[in-house]
């Protein structure tokens, strides 16, 4: 069980979806997938801990909306295919029993970016389709603090650092990469009820961009808020409800952001997510599954996100 908890930070550190950043109407963040089982908690079995996952996303921007694009320039509306395969891998520090622990991350992220946009030239207008796969931005996490209030409340500081390690190509609708870093300062709670069968854990952070020096863009700050509440019953099965919020702070910059007035975005979606475990002598696995629905959305991609994933422990 102390292995399977680690699940979590896995989780929050796969949740990274391939975007355009929002220059490009989405961002670093997509809504409700940061929301992490046990987020608040690091587990003290000291040793390496290891999460394969599959995120998929599509949404679209109308098109009577501008949208200033990844490799540069705009476009009138967009539709954005993204699905991201990560293994993620965390390293629980061997440290004395007590009110602390730590460990730290990395994940390595495989995409496919997928975008159609409507370009027009004067009176033209036609519409443009591009895709790309390969190597996404990485992320690294040098140090996850966990603190221990009791045996059911737990919380978690983090710095996600996520570095541009994906292909760029201005000019181009799809890119592997943000071009630009990422950095997240984060915060996780878990509140455990019931004996530990009912969970409810929250994910808080802001994502700061550097500049997109390519494009001469500069994403502003984007808040997020992610939550999550699941029962689980004794035969392994379980389910609940999963929610988001993202929220830009301040606008973006920079010569078309300022034309476009700062492009600041926000989203809220919720959805179902249900969980599965099965141990065996020596091992076990669990697979977790979530969809949910985006609303009350503004200049950012409105679609459905799903996330996938499956931790095993040996």
């Amino acid at each position: 069980m102390k292995r399977l908890l680690c699940a979590s930070l896995l989780l929050t550190a796969m949740t990274t979806v391939p975007a355009f950043a929002t220059e490009g109407g989405v961002g670093r963040s997509i809504t409700g997938l940061q929301a992490a089982s046990y987020s608040g908690l690091v587990p003290p079995t000291p040793g390496w801990n290891w999460q394969l996952g599959y995120a998929y996303y599509s949404g679209d921007i109308s098109g009577s909306k501008e949208v200033p694009l990844s490799g540069g320039g705009s476009s009138l509306g967009l539709n954005a295919e993204f699905q991201l395969a990560s293994a993620v891998g965390m390293y629980i520090w061997n440290t004395k029993p007590s009110s602390w622990n730590f460990a730290s991350m990395v994940e390595l992220p495989f995409a496919y970016v997928g975008a159609t946009a409507d370009l027009q030239l004067g009176q033209l207008r036609a519409s443009k389709h591009d895709s790309d796969t390969g190597l996404y931005d990485m992320t690294f996490v040098p140090v996850i603090a966990s603190h221990h209030f009791s045996q059911t409340q737990h919380m978690s500081l983090a710095l996600y650092i996520e570095a541009p390690t994906g292909d760029y190509t201005k000019g181009n609708l799809a890119n592997t990469s943000l071009n630009t870093w990422v950095f997240t300062p984060t915060v996780g709670y878990t509140q455990l009820f019931d004996q530990g069968s009912l969970e409810w854990s929250t994910t808080a952070g802001v994502d700061f961009y550097t500049k997109d020096n390519a494009t001469n863009y500069q994403n502003g700050s984007v808040f997020h808020l992610d939550s999550l509440l699941v029962k689980r019953f004794p035969t392994g099965w379980g389910i609940g409800a999963v929610g988001g919020w993202i929220y830009q702070i301040d606008k973006d910059t920079g010569p078309l952001a300022d034309r476009l007035n700062g492009f600041k975005g926000r989203a809220v979606s919720l959805g179902p997510m249900v969980n599965y475990l099965k141990k065996w002598q020596g091992g076990q696995v669990e697979f977790s599954l979530r969809w949910l629905h985006e609303f009350d959305v503004k200049n950012r991609t409105q679609g459905n996100p799903a996330l996938l994933s499956a931790t095993i422990s040996l």
